[in-house]
C-alpha cells in the first residue's frame, strides 16, 4: 500500500507538469475539470490541493452548473477540502459565486449532501447536528449580505436549509427521544432501587436505630456508593426529562441537545458504577467470612457496566467529540497559493 501511494503521488506530480503546460482545450479534452471535480467528492485531498497549486488559474473551475470548486466541496461535505479556502485572500469572492439556480455557497450549506459522508455519522440526531455545524461554519465566513440573497426559487439559505432537513431533524427528534425514554427507565429503577437501598442497611440496626455495621470501613464504602448511585442517577432522570420536553427546534440540535444527552448518558453510566460497588460492598458486609463466594458474585458484577460500555459508551464518545471536539474544519490553514 506504501508503494502504491508513493507511486501515486509520483504520477499525480508529472500529471501537475502536463496540467500546468497545458491550454483551456487540452484541460478540457483531459478531462482535467471533471477530475477535479470528482476528487472533491470522493475526498481525494491530495490531488485537489496538488492540482490547484500547481495551476493557480484551475482554482475558478467550475462544473456543468457553474458551480466553483468550494460551493462543490461544501454540496459534498468534504470538510478537508473546504479547510483549503481558509488559506486564501479571495474567499470572500468565492463565497459570491452563484450557480445556474442562483445559489450562492451559503445555499450549499442548505442542501443536502450528495455524497455518503452524512450516513457515516450514527444517529440522526448527530447527522442533524453536523449539517448545523456546516451551515454555521460557510456562514462564518461569507458577508452578512450573502445571508439574505434570494435563488431563482426566492429562497434564502435559512430557508432552503429548513426545507431540506426537516425530515432528518423530525427523525432526530425520535431518535431523540427514544433514546431518552429508554434510559429514562434505566435511571429510575436505579433511583428507586438506591433509595430503597439507603434505608434497609446490610445487617439491620440495633436497638438505638444504628446500624450494627456502623463503625466498620465497608459500611462507609456502601452508604457513600450508595448516595452517589442516587444523586447521579435523579440527575440522570432530570437531564432525559429534559430531552422528552423540550421544543426541538433546528437550534437545540446545534448543541442544547447534545449537552442533555452527554450528562444523562455520564451520570446514568456513574450511577450504574456506583451502584455495583454498593452492591458488592453491601455482600462484603454480610457474607465476610465466605470470601469465596463473594469474590465470585462481585466479578459477576462488572458485566452490566461492560455491557454499559459496549452499547452506550461509543454513542457517548461520539456526541462528545462533535460536540466540543476540535471540529472537522482547518481554520489555521497556512496560505498555500
Amino acid at each position: 500500500m506504501k508503494l502504491v501511494h508513493e507511486q501515486s503521488r509520483q504520477l499525480l506530480h508529472h500529471m501537475c507538469k502536463e496540467i500546468l503546460i497545458s491550454d483551456v482545450e487540452g484541460r478540457r479534452k483531459g478531462c482535467v475539470y471533471q477530475a477535479i471535480f470528482r476528487s472533491i467528492k470522493e475526498g481525494v485531498f491530495e490531488f485537489v490541493h496538488d492540482v490547484v497549486k500547481a495551476n493557480p488559474d484551475l482554482l475558478w473551475s467550475k462544473d456543468g452548473n457553474l458551480k466553483n470548486i468550494f460551493s462543490y466541496a461544501v454540496l459534498c461535505r468534504q470538510a478537508k477540502i473546504f479547510s483549503l479556502i481558509y488559506g486564501l485572500d479571495v474567499k470572500n469572492n468565492m463565497a459570491y459565486d452563484r450557480d445556474n439556480f442562483g445559489n450562492n455557497m451559503l445555499h450549499m450549506a442548505g442542501m443536502p449532501p450528495v455524497s455518503v459522508m452524512l450516513n457515516r455519522i450514527p444517529g440522526a440526531a448527530l447527522q442533524m447536528q453536523r449539517e448545523l455545524q456546516w451551515f454555521k461554519e460557510v456562514e462564518s465566513i461569507v458577508h452578512p449580505k450573502i445571508k439574505k440573497v434570494e435563488n431563482n426559487d426566492d429562497m434564502t439559505p435559512r430557508e432552503v436549509f429548513t426545507k431540506n432537513h426537516k425530515d432528518l431533524m423530525k427523525e432526530g427528534e425520535i431518535w431523540m427521544k427514544d433514546t431518552a425514554t429508554s434510559c429514562t427507565v434505566v435511571a429510575a429503577l436505579i433511583l428507586t432501587i438506591m433509595f430503597a437501598a439507603a434505608f434497609t442497611v446490610p445487617g439491620g440496626n440495633n436497638d438505638t436505630g444504628l446500624p450494627i455495621f456502623f463503625n466498620k470501613k465497608l459500611f462507609s464504602l456502601f452508604i457513600i456508593s450508595d448516595s452517589l448511585s442516587l444523586f447521579s442517577s435523579a440527575s440522570s432522570v432530570l437531564m432525559f426529562l429534559g430531552i422528552l420536553t423540550t421544543r426541538y427546534a433546528e437550534e437545540d440540535f446545534f448543541k442544547s441537545l447534545p449537552t442533555k444527552m452527554i450528562i444523562g448518558l455520564s451520570t446514568l453510566f456513574f450511577s450504574i458504577t456506583t451502584m455495583m460497588i454498593a452492591f458488592s460492598a453491601g455482600l462484603l458486609l454480610m457474607l465476610g467470612e465466605e470470601s469465596w463466594m463473594v469474590i465470585r458474585v462481585i466479578s459477576l458484577a462488572s458485566i452490566p457496566i461492560t455491557l454499559f460500555v459496549l452499547m452506550q459508551f461509543p454513542l457517548l464518545v461520539d456526541m462528545y467529540i462533535s460536540t466540543y471536539g476540535p471540529g472537522i474544519f482547518d481554520r489555521k490553514m497556512e496560505q498555500w497559493l
